[in-house]
């Protein structure tokens, strides 16, 4: 995750650098638990395959409140309460409360729908810390994405919920060629619903978003995306308005952010945000994340469901975190990672920790290799532009009436 605004204030405020730590037991990660696979929708790039029906082998209360017991003594930084649709699920927000109960901070991501009266005041009274609602798009670009008429409106009422009872809440957009163009209007519905954190995801090859990989946008469409989001956060920290931007799944957005900032201000200032990122060291995945699935396999992150670490039915989480004996665990927590082609070369590699390495993995069979979503070309990774090493991956154009992505954020 790039926390774009967090850093945009770095230019102007710089704070002192604070380090993510070393290998396993120094670093409690972020968990993202998928409590079930339940879902009243079906979109189209879910990466956990969620469906309206019953899915047996998900943990019962009773497993669920084990775990989370575990979690809270191994001292996490945050829980993030995921699914399918979390609150499909009757024990969730007993799961949420218990949570609260440990000092935990405690996030939801749902599609918003189902926060309405009782459920809405429940959520307001645990007291969540944040409240993610995800949206594709505006109106029925949204619902042909979720595959319900209905979804948009049910999503926003849910951000309003929300907002009326005083719980943090964001809006959350994966990008992809059919829904880049409204990424203007739903900033804007954003700010005039409110809503303090805009997090924008890139396509993840996982789930059905790898059956969707087509869809993914080519590398033009994401930097007029980025201009886009790094042109909003700028506004926001010189108007002082609290107001979040964060992107996830892309950490070469970091890279691009950098070369924005070096062309305004000083070396010294864009040295110091630099040094801040390669603390943070990009990608996260195995590290400073980590998956619990809904049948409680551990993952490294949400998107690598077909890599299983262990189960806590077997162990405690903390137990299986810890454990370096997993060789794919321990790789992915080296700095830096034995990374192959570009991004093997790429100067900042300890800025991004060389990025998704699910994509690479789908599309190559080897998670090492460069990532294909990368969109920053040779020169602006410290390449000579003629170099052999491929160059990245543009998996299709466009499919709109016009071609030129400019056009798309205009």
């Amino acid at each position: 995750m790039f926390r774009l605004s967090h850093y945009m204030k770095q230019l102007v405020a710089p704070s002192p650098i604070r380090r993510r730590g070393g290998r396993t037991g120094a670093v409690r990660p972020v968990v993202i638990w998928n409590l079930t696979q339940r879902c009243n929708l079906k979109c189209r790039h879910c990466y956990a395959v969620a469906a309206d029906h019953h899915f047996p082998g998900e943990l019962s209360t009773q497993e669920a409140f084990d775990v989370l017991d575990d979690l809270a003594a191994f001292r996490i930084p945050a829980l993030i309460l995921s699914g399918g649709e979390p609150l499909s699920r009757a024990d969730t927000l007993d799961i949420a409360r218990r949570s609260k109960g440990y000092g935990l901070y405690t996030a939801l991501s749902t599609n918003g729908m189902p926060i309405v009266g009782e459920t809405a005041d429940e959520i307001a009274e645990i007291g969540f810390d944040y409240v993610g609602i995800s949206l594709d798009g505006i109106g029925a670009t949204n619902d042909w994405f979720r595959g319900q008429t209905g979804a948009f409106d049910g999503a926003l009422a849910g951000v309003r919920a929300c907002k009326e009872r005083d719980v943090k809440v964001g809006l959350r957009f994966t990008m992809t060629n059919d829904n880049a163009a409204q990424l203007p209007d739903l900033l804007k519905l954003a700010r005039d619903e409110g809503v303090e954190k805009f997090y924008l995801s890139h396509l993840v090859y996982a789930g059905r978003g790898n059956k969707h990989r087509a869809d993914d946008v080519e590398g033009q469409t994401t930097r007029f995306a980025m201009d886009l989001l790094i042109d909003t956060a700028w506004q926001a920290v010189q108007d002082d308005i609290e107001f979040e931007i964060v992107t996830g799944n892309n950490d070469a957005d970091a890279v691009y952010f950098l070369r924005w900032a070096s062309e305004r201000f000083s070396a010294e200032a864009v040295a110091n945000v630099r040094q801040h990122l390669e603390a943070w060291g990009g990608n996260s995945s195995g590290l400073g994340v980590a998956n619990i699935d809904p049948q409680g396999v551990v993952h490294p992150d949400t998107y690598w469901s077909s890599y299983s670490i262990d189960n806590v039915r077997k162990r405690p989480f903390s137990v299986i975190w810890q454990d370096e004996s997993d060789a794919m665990l321990a790789a992915l927590r080296t700095r830096p990672r034995p990374l192959k082609g570009r991004c093997g070369a790429c100067a900042y590699k300890a800025v991004c920790g060389g990025n998704t390495r699910i994509r690479a993995l789908q599309l190559t069979g080897d998670p090492w290799a460069a990532d294909p979503a990368c969109y920053l070309d040779n020169s602006e990774i410290g390449l000579e532009q003629s170099t052999s090493i491929e160059t990245p991956v543009q998996l299709r154009p466009f499919r709109g009436r016009r071609h030129d992505p400019a056009h798309r954020f205009g």
